[in-house]
């Protein structure tokens, strides 16, 4: 097994030595532009053999267009854009909320000169940061002052960071220009149909040429500019991520036929999220007992959509002022107050040389899986979902007490496959399990069956394997693909030998947004 670079405690916030970081450059000569099998996508980590040059230079090191990425690369948002021209049933903007971590929540409200000095502050703490975006708290293309500003700015003090934005896409045909001419290169639209008779009933309205407009009309208008916006990217070689919110018994099915529209127009990537309708968030579906969609009905409609398109599954349904690699939320660290005070120097070289050295590490990662495909055959068509506990870099690396997410993988006779996250209430409070949290996590992992940890006390270990999940913590700080294909081939060999009988795993629940609290 290859021990991985960086030591525990180092994935969310390094601290940057250079002579470190070349001594890893000298060990590790990966250059980092290999990955696995699969698309050139953010569903796979494909180097310059799968796509063109120009587009594996965009999406190497950006945490929502690479999967493989998101281990190791931070984003931040930026809260600079409160107005909002459409009204969904899904979403209620919250100003001053610690206690959500949904879209459409910020903490703190920016002018274009604040968010520029955060995004300073930030990349100087963080070297990982390689991402800035704007994604509301309302959308962008409505505040186009104010998004727009924010980036020259940025672009002017830390080009190296690439440039993002979010959006409904109401306005997007009129501000594409816009877009290129400040070098966006990713902009992500949120596409939730491509059928008006279903869209009146995910948008009450929309704020259109000084109009508010209802029902089928404002759903006609919404979806006939998304398109149009997306074919206008496309044109212009801007990378294009779509959106869309799962809601079972309304565009559930539909989202196939949603699939099917974004892809013939260009876009590069698709990401079907769940609904989040817990009532106390005080949505319109919250509120009227719209429900969500279990983890096996989003796998299935993921599955089924993914075909020729990268389908995109490790998003978090990021805060409108989220910082830190996806999973985390570091914003309490880098409040205005906090920012304001603070004499930051940009150190474009330090962060370059960190980067090139996680590069060195991705490229070991790959290494390192390549070595257990072998053998593999003998799963046939058996496919098995197993659950990990980590901290960052692709490594298990997190105590079960501590984690506040699972991330989760399908192992079969292709590999490992990243297939999603669930978030959980930790286990761990104030030294001592809590037995109703752990059923919470039994919950959201029952569907696995086993959870990489890097140690795991006695009492909950006897609860995960009466409950059918093996714990497993004999790979501690080792490459998480390398270390669950070993295991699942173990797994194989065991079967093989009659030692153990292979039991399909029921469903298991999406925790509906997790506590900031337990998240930061």
């Amino acid at each position: 097994m290859t021990e991985a670079v960086f030591p525990e405690g180092q994935s969310s916030q390094p601290a940057v030595d250079i002579g470190d970081v070349m001594q890893k450059l000298a060990e590790h000569k990966g250059c980092g532009t290999e990955g696995g099998s699969g698309k050139a996508s953010c569903g796979s980590s494909a180097g310059p053999a799968d796509m063109a040059p120009e587009i594996w230079e965009k999406v190497k090191n950006h945490p929502c267009y690479s999967e493989e990425a998101h281990h190791h690369y931070a984003r931040m948002h930026v809260a600079v854009a409160p107005a909002c021209n459409i009204q969904c049933n899904y979403c209620n903007r919250k100003y001053d909320c610690a206690n959500e971590s949904r879209p459409g929540v910020v903490s703190e409200r920016l002018t274009p000169e604040q968010a520029s000095k955060k995004v300073l502050a930030v990349a100087s703490t963080i070297p990982q940061m390689t991402v800035l975006g704007i994604a509301g708290p309302g959308d962008p293309l409505a505040n186009p002052g104010k998004t727009f500003e924010t980036f020259r700015l940025i672009s002017e003090v830390a080009p190296d960071i690439k440039l993002c934005l979010s959006t409904n896409g109401l306005a997007l045909p009129d501000w594409v220009d816009e877009i290129a001419k400040y070098k966006v290169d990713h902009v992500t639209i949120t596409i939730n149909m491509v059928d008006p008779e279903i869209g009146q009933h995910i948008y009450p309205w929309i704020f259109w040429e000084n109009k508010r407009l209802q029902g089928y009309e404002a759903a006609k208008i919404l979806t006939e500019r998304q398109l149009l916006g997306l074919e206008m990217l496309t044109e212009r070689g801007i990378l294009a991520k779509i959106n869309s919110v799962m809601i079972p018994g309304i565009n559930d099915k539909h989202l196939v036929e949603v699939n099917k529209a974004v892809k013939s127009r260009g876009a590069f990537l698709h990401n079907i999220m769940p609904l989040i309708s817990a009532p106390e968030h005080g949505t319109v579906f919250g509120l009227n007992g719209q429900r969500g969609p279990t983890a096996q009905e989003l796998k299935a409609l993921q599955d089924e959509c993914e075909g020729d398109m990268n389908m995109m599954r490790h998003c978090r349904q990021c805060r409108a002022d989220a910082v830190g690699l996806l999973g985390e939320d570091r914003s309490a660290e880098f409040t205005t107050d906090k920012i304001m005070a603070m004499d930051v120097e940009y150190d474009a070289k330090g962060r370059k040389a960190y980067q090139q050295a996680v590069e060195s590490e991705r490229q070991a990662k790959v290494e390192a899986k390549k070595s257990e495909l072998d053998g593999l055959e003998k799963a046939g068509d058996k496919k098995l979902l197993v659950a990990v506990a980590t901290k960052g870099h692709g490594i298990i690396n997190e105590h079960f007490g501590h984690a506040k997410e699972f991330q989760i993988y399908e192992l079969s006779a292709k590999g490992a496959k990243f297939v999603g996250h669930r978030r959980v209430d930790l286990y761990c409070q104030g030294g001592y399990g809590e037995e109703d949290a752990l059923d919470t996590v039994i919950t959201a992992i029952n569907d696995c069956h086993a959870v990489f940890v890097s140690k795991i006390g006695g009492c909950p270990k006897a609860d995960l394997t009466a409950a059918g999940i093996e714990p497993v913590d004999q790979y501690a700080h080792e490459f998480i693909e390398q270390s669950a294909l070993v295991w699942f081939k173990d797994y194989l060999a065991k079967l093989e030998a009659g030692e153990i009988v292979h039991v399909d795993r029921g469903d298991a629940a999406i925790r509906q947004g997790a506590l900031l609290s337990q998240a930061s």
